[in-house]
């Protein structure tokens, strides 16, 4: 077996509405409508041939304890054309970052189920 490429990650969601805010609004994602009938609620957002599926279940995490920083958790990482205008974004919504530990130019945030992003500037 070899793997050739990776297709897509799947995140669990408590509430989709508000999570579609965060993905749509912030991450400027749009819907995919490729998701087919499911028996639970979703959506699908396409990054070139990648995918992020949203699943609106119950989380098998609940209570969890996550670290501050994103970049000490299982998380995703996505390029962005401009951090600094990322920032700005994220300031102007008032969700909560951590830059990168490494110097890199990257941030860390999470959307409102606690799942963690890096986003990466050019």
């Amino acid at each position: 077996m070899k793997i050739t490429a990776f297709h897509h990650t799947s995140l669990v969601v408590s509430d989709l509405q508000r999570a579609r805010r965060f993905y749509e609004r912030i991450l400027g994602l749009t819907p995919s409508p490729k998701r087919p009938p499911m028996s639970f609620e979703g959506v699908w957002y396409e990054i070139g041939p990648q995918q992020i599926h949203l699943l609106a279940l119950p989380s098998p995490e609940q209570g969890l304890r996550r670290p501050e920083h994103g970049g000490r958790d299982r998380h995703i990482a996505l390029m962005v054309d401009d951090l600094e205008d990322c920032k700005a974004l994220l300031d102007q919504a008032g969700i909560a970052y951590t830059l990168s530990h490494s110097g890199r130019p990257a941030l860390f945030c999470r959307d409102p189920d606690g799942n963690a992003f890096e986003l990466i500037g050019n």
